[in-house]
């Protein structure tokens, strides 16, 4: 059992500050617990990141993933053919062994390189744990999935050398300038806040191809082109520099390439910008203005991620953040704070103390093309995920022989859905952790059962408050659920009996030692934290002598250097578009960052609460483009792109919230209730019409997903698969 620093957990009538974590929004709970049972879930008004906000993830999600009736409670051995659906239970114990023997087997036959591992990024403890198990055994191969969500914002921001998070103070904010995102959809923390800032005469400025409730909400609305959003971010620095309404002190004391940066714009006059981005010229015009009259808070989102170029669009709005001087003061973007003396998690990732030598680190797949992304000095020292697919399946550079998968649905989650469920089939070896039986799951030689949010301890930094925040075990695991850390030490124990570990990375025995160990001689009083469920911390703006900027000149670069050293243009620009020569075949346009508020990503798929608000997928088209196309509301069509064979079925919305021309669809559609081992990955989620092998953004390594060529067909809702 965890422990969690109380006598008992799941006592009648006793309610329990903590954090949910079904999304990275974390908002502060309130979780009542009577006869070993959560009875409510309700939010915590005095947490200081959140401030009561919350959302049905919260309320609902949290029960419904740890009470689902599909759960998996035990270990599960395959015996059967791969992806047969026949398993039978088994014991840790063995379990652990048979890991151990079949990993080290591995290792022996091909080197430790040979194992690879998938987790979803280092925002979360439990990858960090997972990473740090993979180097532990030789290996610097973890894949997550930010090069399809973060990823190109977490670089930018590295050769930048802000180290913000997004859209951090909201509350003083005069002006807002949102870009690619729609809060009230993803994060309702954010949502309020806007609303909020609204109130009291905040002035919101908003870039997103889409009407959305956030464009609905704003003073001024940029409708661009798909993909043309840096066009915009470049036009608004050259009024800013051109009519010298940027931050002269800031950009003289503490920022390196401003003269290059001020050549690069002078050739993007609002008018190049129109023409580029479709955007009135005087409306680019009067949103710089609004934004140089701070202070202002940029918000950004999934809609300028993960593209051909994301990473250059996110370097044009962070060098106008710059230069506006909304950096690290009240009411602009707050660099991310912590309390002296506290780890945070991507800390051990980048600790040269839980890191391996220099000379494996540079074999990571994807480092030589992605230096930013997989390199020795990469964003999170990640691979790049098309490169890890490539190895397993043509052994090259090496082969990937093994794989270590948790908490992430991959075959659903990573684009070309195929490809990926044959890489996963073609391994010599496959354990995958998870909550229930998934599409990946289906793939694996062992099934291992883990622990949900409400079974686990965890401390994180949240930058938006900022506050640290506490995550509660409010229960006992259910079965012989165990959470990363102690599947860890399990599989550890074995491998070093073996004499099959390179160093031992992960020292800690129980989450309670590795919480000890995050807040070190930081001050923050533990079992306060646990009381209340968060700690404030004290912090200082704009004290950029204390708390430097991490790149090669000590200053926010608008030049980058590092990415000049990469061979990449240091300077932001418009991104060139991948080149997609014109089929009739596929007239249309399509957009994948739709959101819904029922699901985060794969997850939640299998509960009837999100199933009854969200009960299938939705393609949203504009009633000029349906009618052209001979389809209608409620209708079912099929989805074909040039990139792959593949094909995905989702159902017709008509608003007039897209354009003409343009369809969006959402991601991480799979049907629990579908046949194994595919359980309708390939009918009905649009990675499976996705092309992951590029093109790929040059610094994060991203491919696209934002404006793609496709096709709609009406297809007869009779010939899909039974649910």
């Amino acid at each position: 059992m965890l422990q969690t620093g109380r006598a008992e957990r799941g006592d009648a009538g006793s309610r329990i500050a903590t954090t949910c974590w079904e999304c990275s929004t974390c908002c502060g709970a309130l979780v009542t617990c009577a006869d070993g049972r959560v009875s409510e879930v309700a939010p915590n008004p005095a947490h200081p990141g959140s401030g009561g906000m919350f959302c049905i993830k919260g309320f609902r999600g949290l029960t419904g993933v740890t009470e689902a009736p599909g759960r998996l409670l035990a270990p599960l051995r395959r015996v059967g053919a791969r992806g047969s659906g026949q398993w039978r239970e088994f014991g840790w114990d063995e379990a652990f062994d048979e890991m151990a023997e079949r990993f080290a087997a591995v290792s022996a036959a091909h080197g430790p390189l040979a194992i690879a591992g998938a987790t979803s990024g280092g925002y979360f403890s439990r990858s960090v744990i997972h990473a740090l198990l993979l180097r532990s055994m030789g290996s610097p191969n973890w894949m997550i999935n930010q090069d399809l969500c973060g990823g190109c914002r977490g670089v930018s921001d590295m050769v930048t050398g802000l180290a913000i998070a997004n859209g951090e103070d909201i509350d003083a904010a005069r002006t807002i300038l949102v870009a690619g995102a729609n809060p009230h959809m993803a994060n309702p923390v954010q949502w309020h806040k806007l609303k909020e800032a609204k109130k009291r005469g905040a002035r919101l400025v908003a870039i997103d191809p889409l009407r959305t409730a956030t464009t609905d909400l704003a003073d001024l609305w940029l409708q661009p082109r798909a993909g043309t959003d840096a066009a915009i971010a470049l036009a608004m620095m050259h009024v800013l520099i051109a009519e010298d309404r940027h931050d002269r002190a800031f950009v003289e004391r503490w920022c390196h390439g401003f003269d290059a940066l001020a050549e690069r714009v002078r050739q993007w006059p609002p008018a190049r910008a129109a023409a580029v981005a479709g955007v009135p010229a005087e409306r680019i015009t009067a949103a710089a203005r609004l934004y140089a009259d701070g202070p202002s808070t940029f918000v950004s989102g999934h809609g300028i991620d993960a593209a051909v170029g994301g990473v250059q669009t996110f370097r044009a709005f962070h060098c106008l953040l710059a230069i506006a001087g909304n950096l690290d003061r009240a009411g602009g973007n707050r660099r991310i704070k912590r309390p002296p003396g506290f780890r945070n998690y991507t800390d051990l990732l980048h600790d040269p103390a839980f890191r391996l030598p220099a000379a494996v680190e540079a074999q990571r797949l994807g480092a030589r093309a992605y230096p930013l992304w997989a390199g020795v000095d990469g964003w999170q020292k990640a691979c790049h995920n098309p490169a890890v697919i490539e190895a397993i399946l043509t052994g090259r550079p090496y082969p990937v022989r093994a794989m270590l998968v948790s908490g992430v649905n991959i075959a659903v989650t990573y684009p070309d859905s195929a490809r990926t469920v044959e890489a996963l089939r073609a391994l010599d070896f496959l354990v995958v952790a998870a909550h229930a039986m998934n599409p990946t799951a289906a793939q694996a030689d062992i099934v291992l059962p883990k622990t949900t949010t409400l079974e686990e301890e965890e401390i994180s930094l949240q930058p938006g408050a900022p506050c640290l925040s506490f995550t509660a075990a409010v229960l006992p695991p259910r079965g012989q659920a165990k959470s990363e850390l102690e599947i860890a030490v399990g599989l550890l124990d074995r491998l070093e009996a073996r004499g099959a570990l390179a160093r031992r990375l992960v020292p800690w025995r129980t989450q309670r030692e590795f919480s000890r160990y995050l807040l070190g001689d930081s001050g923050i009083d533990l079992a306060a934290l646990e009381r209340d469920g968060f700690a404030r911390f004290e912090f200082t703006l704009g004290d950029f002598a204390a708390q430097e900027f991490r790149t090669p000149s000590k200053r926010v670069e608008l030049y980058s250097q590092r990415m000049a050293e990469a061979g990449l243009d240091p300077l932001p620009d418009l991104p060139e578009a991948p080149a997609t020569p014109a089929d009739a075949r596929y007239p249309l346009r399509l957009a994948t960052g739709l959101r819904e508020k029922a699901f985060h990503h794969s997850r939640f798929r299998d509960q009837a609460w999100a199933l009854r608000l969200s009960p299938d997928p939705v393609l949203r088209i504009h009633p000029d483009t349906a009618a052209a196309h001979g389809v209608a509301a409620g209708d079912w069509v099929r989805i074909a792109t040039p990139a792959t064979e593949g094909t995905c079925n989702a159902k017709v919305a008509l608003t007039d919230r897209v354009p003409p021309g343009m369809v969006v669809t959402g991601m991480g559609w799979w049907r629990p209730e579908g046949a194994a081992p595919d359980y309708g990955v390939r009918e009905v989620n649009i990675n499976a019409v996705l092309s992951y092998a590029g093109p790929y953004d040059g610094a994060s390594g991203s491919p696209n997903s934002r404006d793609l060529a496709c096709s709609i067909e009406r297809i007869d809702a009779g010939s899909l698969p039974a649910r």
